[in-house]
């Protein structure tokens, strides 16, 4: 059995550690799913305390790629696929660009500006019809998944960014959400490979998350089912202002 467990986890990780995480990764994926966003930076946070700091973002992006591919999968027909054809590519530029500069960027700020972005989005005026159309679509996503490079989770930023797209509706604004996200974290592979992080040593615990992520997706959209669109925006718009709020707390405590 230990063999099997040696075999399976990182030499850094302890078992009921690593147990603790799968765990977790399911109850964030019911969280995402029903409330449609929240787990994936409560799952930052924690792994942010159980990993090694080399890992974090790597081992964050690869499980959260599994848990929105599910929740894609389970909305398909949901997904605003207008949307998602010119997120794509400009989650491809913004990625090349982060492979660029795989440097430390000024944290504090980048919280500030991605609170603001996000508090705009909940709680301001309707953003013009130009910054949702193509061309702001193609911006948002170069630029969210730029910084998703340095700082793990812009979730946050890209949901409200996508709930202003959808206006509220529940499902579309989920699964569109999950697919845009699939995009912004499938390129960190890649890059983080290349950059000399070795993800075979977590592939146990990476698939055991994405798994037990596939369960609590399937949870959470049975408890999205019984929300209406308008507490559903409510609990969404709550939920970012919270999110919006802790970046802020953060950066002020960096600085």
């Amino acid at each position: 059995m230990q063999a099997l467990l040696d075999l399976l986890l990182p030499a850094t990780l302890s078992p009921l550690t690593a147990a603790a995480l799968v765990a977790v990764s399911a109850l964030t994926s019911a969280i995402t799913a029903s409330l449609g966003i929240g787990g994936g930076v409560l799952l930052l946070a924690i792994m942010a305390v159980a990993l090694p700091p080399a890992a974090i973002i790597p081992v964050h992006g690869m499980v959260q790629l599994g848990s929105n591919v599910s929740r894609a999968a389970l909305t398909l027909r949901h997904i605003n696929l207008r949307l998602i054809a010119w997120f794509a590519p400009g989650a491809l530029l913004g990625a090349w660009l982060g492979s660029l500069f795989l440097v430390d960027l000024p944290l504090p700020l980048i919280q500030l500006c991605i609170a603001g972005f996000i508090l705009l989005l909940c709680w301001g005026p309707p953003i013009p019809a130009i910054a949702t159309g193509p061309a702001g679509t193609l911006l948002a996503a170069a630029l969210t998944t730029f910084i998703s490079l340095f700082v793990g989770a812009t979730g946050p930023l890209v949901a409200a960014f996508v709930k202003q797209q959808q206006r509220g509706e529940r499902f579309s604004t989920v699964a569109t959400f999950a697919s845009a996200m699939c995009l912004q974290h499938a390129p960190k592979a890649l890059i983080y490979g290349a950059a000399g992080f070795i993800f075979a040593d977590w592939l146990g615990l990476i698939a055991a998350m994405i798994a037990a992520g596939a369960l609590g997706t399937w949870v959470g959209l049975r408890l999205l089912r019984r929300l209406s669109d308008h507490r559903f925006t409510l609990v969404f718009n709550t939920l970012l202002t919270l999110l919006a709020l802790r970046l802020i707390w953060q950066a002020w405590q960096s600085w």
